[in-house]
């Protein structure tokens, strides 16, 4: 595992406070799409699905891939067999849609009712004849973008050490489909295989893959695949490495199930981090980076009029998707004070890099280093925004309407969760997102109007 020393002066504090974000059986909302032949059975209470049915805004006609499975008082009670119905709707999921995979995400309820989901599925499984994934992403223990990282922590242990030595005959129309197709997951490379964890959107995925191909690294796979049968092999001695900030468990299911090696690398979100992530990447498997210095400053060229808007302005983040410290680290770049970083959960191991080049990026922008509260208590954050007067406020949509009624400018956290942000091309969308409601305010000013709400 190559990680980086942990930085000493930046200051941590832990208030202890409520994890004030979205439920994180809302990574079904992105994953579900990501991986093409999954189906998603969330297994909880009406809330549950009043929760998925308004988040994600898709109505029934639409036949999206995921289902709930509602808990009723026989289940709570104990009452009914779980497995029996479980049984029943997965026969009826496999008759209807017959996915590659089903993921069970377990909620609150499963974890208060001590529902044995792992102890069910692999009988299930075994029975209908579907991979069945068990996932807990429940708000009591994880924050927003954690179910993601339960979700491929669990899909880590389902990865081929190696190619089946007998495959099946490929049925005549697949393999008309696949000619003059390169076989994904065959060593080609010069070098150990590199698997990326994270879900990303497609053209992002290939713009990072692109990246690493030009400094002569082959992309080995990619966890999650765009289908569960193209899982990336995970031989042991594999090199991994993150997108996100927020897969630690991921990367502990790596190094210690799966005996692979983390690159501990900063994460590619802004020009700074991807140039970062790339170099580290290149320094673990033994390759020269090249151009990148020059690639990091035509990006930042490119960028000069969002620049002039936010230079010398201060940002404070109230904590909510996990991404404030790498968002945080790219807008001291940018020119911004960064005054306070909330965030609902720090691992200081996974994010050893990204907090080294946060605190190296404030001293070379002489930037105050900012305070980093874990856990953060919305009560007192709120007075310690009253007294800092930031000029833009990063938080959750609970918090940003009332903000904005005290003359406070918001920014939804959870757009940059949805939002195309990293590797280079991902800067302009994170400068418009910052942007937007000081160019907003900008914009009534030259109306004659001093507020949003009067």
């Amino acid at each position: 595992m190559t990680t980086t020393t942990q930085p000493s002066n930046l200051t941590f504090d832990c208030e202890t406070g409520n994890y004030h974000t979205f439920c994180p059986i809302s990574c079904v909302a992105w994953l579900y799409q990501k991986i093409e032949d999954s189906f998603f059975l969330v297994i909880g209470t009406k809330t549950c699905g009043y929760f998925l049915q308004n988040a994600m805004g898709v109505m029934i006609f639409a036949e999206p891939r995921y289902a709930m499975a509602e808990l009723e008082e026989g289940d709570i009670s104990a009452q009914l067999n779980d497995y029996e119905e479980l049984k029943r709707l997965c026969l009826h999921i496999k008759r209807d849609r017959n996915p590659s995979v089903i993921v069970w995400i377990g909620t609150c309820t499963t974890e208060i009712i001590k529902m044995d989901l792992e102890g069910l599925a692999p009988r299930l499984e075994s029975e209908i004849g579907i991979p069945i994934v068990v996932a807990r992403a429940n708000g009591l223990d994880y924050a927003f973008t954690q179910g993601e990282d339960t979700v491929l922590a669990a899909m880590a242990q389902r990865c081929p050490e190696q190619l089946p030595t007998t495959e099946k005959a490929e049925p005549t129309l697949q393999r008309l489909l696949n000619f003059n197709k390169k076989k994904e997951n065959l060593p080609t490379a010069d070098h150990p295989p590199l698997i990326l964890f994270g879900s990303l959107p497609d053209p992002v995925v290939t713009q990072l893959t692109l990246e690493l191909q030009k400094q002569g690294i082959e992309v080995s796979g990619w966890l999650p695949a765009k289908r569960y049968t193209e899982l990336p092999l995970l031989p042991p001695g594999a090199f991994v490495c993150g997108v996100n900030p927020f897969l630690s468990r991921t990367a502990s299911a790596l190094v210690r199930r799966r005996k692979c090696q983390l690159i501990g690398a900063p994460f590619p979100i802004g020009p700074d981090g991807t140039r970062a992530w790339v170099e580290k990447i290149c320094q673990a498997l033994g390759k020269p980076a090249q151009g990148l210095a020059e690639r990091e400053a035509q990006i930042w060229a490119n960028l000069a009029t969002y620049l002039e808007l936010i230079r010398g302005k201060s940002v404070f983040f109230m904590g909510d998707n996990l991404l404030e410290i790498s968002l945080a680290r790219f807008l001291v770049r940018c020119g911004m004070t960064v005054l306070e970083i909330g965030i609902p959960y720090m691992d200081k191991r996974y994010q050893a890099a990204e907090l080294a080049l946060l605190e190296t990026t404030c001293q070379e922008m002489n930037s105050p280093l900012p305070r980093i509260v874990e856990k953060p208590d919305n009560y007192q954050q709120i007075q310690r925004i009253y007294e800092m007067k930031p000029d833009l406020v990063i938080t959750g949509m609970a918090h940003a309407n009332p903000l904005e009624a005290r003359g406070i400018t918001t920014k939804w956290s959870v757009e940059f969760t949805f939002a195309q942000i990293h590797g280079f091309g991902g800067a302009r969308d994170i400068l418009d997102l910052v942007t937007r409601p000081l160019r907003r305010n900008h914009a009534l000013g030259q109306l004659g109007w001093e507020q949003l709400v009067h």
